[in-house]
């Protein structure tokens, strides 16, 4: 039962320092399902962040410690986060309660949620070379942090065993420290659609009638592999048998690049560029194929949520998810994601079975579908209740206790 307003839980209360509590996606969609969880439990909840949804703050029992994003930029507010969060981190502990930290964002020894390792994460050289001194930077912080703080954890969850793998053995966490829950989804959303309705809703985004597939990712980051997939896309659309179209969802810093490119070689109606859709899942939905060549995903929860909506997914065999894919779908699993000729024939095999895909991939969306954000958050608790509270040690082992921070709740 949740605490009344102004109501104390009984529970030891929980602080989590991370950057946002939002659901736009990703670790961040995971952090405000695993704070909403636990403030639906009565827990008081502490949030050490840059953003929490407005229904997240309304709450009982959450309390806000917001942090202020240095000229909008994560990368500069960074030690400010690491401050706040030890401050209110050694507070919390004091009083018996637990305190969950993302990755290298904050110095404190209790429980580590990884959702992605930096030191497997290439370096993003793509862009001017302020753009590339910046990513070169804040990559070498990012690599600094995560080796100093993540083995300091007496507990580290994190989303898959590939990522497990490389916590093991690039930054030297004992292996029994370390376990698994994957994400969750919440399927009432995330789910497919039955046809009458996906070809009137196609109808109202304005698609032709032939089949879409959707990249989901910043075109800058060269570590989603855009730049692989439109080499083999450009291939594939010289073909007259190649009907697709390509959906691209996120665009980023590079788009006026990658739409003049498409201009140029005449793929601007075989190429849609899309800043923002209000209803990812329904758009998912509605697609034929998800495509992901990533050069490093931890996890990839968009996939995740593709399967869910019955659409079949093409991703990198090293994705974090790809460790969950059934035998009827390994052949969707691309083996050298630098090589855009196998995405190019991945794709075809794709799109030349793609009935037989379609039904397999609603078939493991539904046992995905399965595994709610409140069973992986039921999931973490257990494995952090089983952990036991916080050392003394532990408390002074962080820096120095500043002034406190003010404590905003609603």
């Amino acid at each position: 039962m949740n605490a009344r307003p102004g109501e104390t839980s009984a529970q030891p209360p929980i602080a989590i320092v991370t950057g946002d509590f939002v659901k736009t996606g990703g670790m961040d969609r995971a952090n405000y399902a695993f704070a909403d969880y636990l403030a639906r439990a009565g827990r008081d909840v502490h949030l050490v962040a840059f953003r929490v949804a407005d229904d997240l703050l309304a709450r009982p029992g959450v309390c806000f410690h917001p942090v202020k994003k240095i000229f909008d930029s994560y990368l500069l507010a960074l030690p400010l986060l690491n401050r706040v969060g030890q401050q209110i981190s050694r507070q919390i502990a004091a009083r018996g309660g637990r305190v969950i930290t993302n990755g290298g964002n904050c110095r404190f020894g209790d429980i580590n949620w990884v959702h992605h390792v930096h030191a497997l994460d290439p370096i993003n050289d793509s862009g001017n070379l302020i753009r590339r001194f910046k990513n070169a930077l804040a990559k070498r912080t990012w690599r600094r942090e995560e080796r100093d703080r993540v083995p300091m954890a007496r507990l580290v969850i994190t989303t898959c065993q590939r990522t497990r793998n490389d916590i093991v053995q690039s930054l030297r966490v004992p292996a029994d420290k370390v376990h698994v829950v994957y994400l969750g989804v919440d399927p009432a959303i995330f789910r497919p659609i039955e046809e009458p309705a996906r070809h009137s809703l196609r109808t109202q985004f304005g698609w032709p009638d032939v089949p879409h597939v959707a990249f989901i990712g910043a075109m800058g980051d060269r570590r989603k592999g855009f730049d692989v997939l439109y080499r083999a896309w450009r291939r594939l659309c010289a073909n007259p048998s190649w009907n697709a179209r390509l959906l691209v969802i996120g665009r980023g810093t590079d788009a006026a690049h990658w739409c003049e490119r498409a201009r140029r070689d005449s793929l601007d109606s075989r190429i849609e560029l899309i800043d923002f859709v209000p209803n990812l899942a329904q758009t998912l939905a509605c697609c034929d194929a998800h495509v992901l060549p990533s050069r490093y995903e931890g996890y990839s929860l968009v996939t995740h949520e593709a399967f869910c909506c019955g659409v079949p997914a093409l991703v990198s065999r090293s994705a974090g998810i790809a460790e969950r894919y059934p035998d009827s779908l390994q052949e969707l699993l691309i083996d050298d994601q630098a090589d855009d000729r196998e995405v190019e024939r991945r794709l075809r095999h794709w799109h030349a079975n793609r009935q037989r895909f379609r039904a397999e991939a609603e078939l493991f969306g539904a046992r995905l579908r399965e595994h709610t954000w409140d069973d992986m958050a039921a999931q973490m608790m257990a494995l952090i209740e089983a952990n036991g509270a916080v050392p003394s040690t532990t408390i002074l082992r962080s820096s120095p206790a500043e002034t406190q921070t003010p404590v905003v709740s609603k």
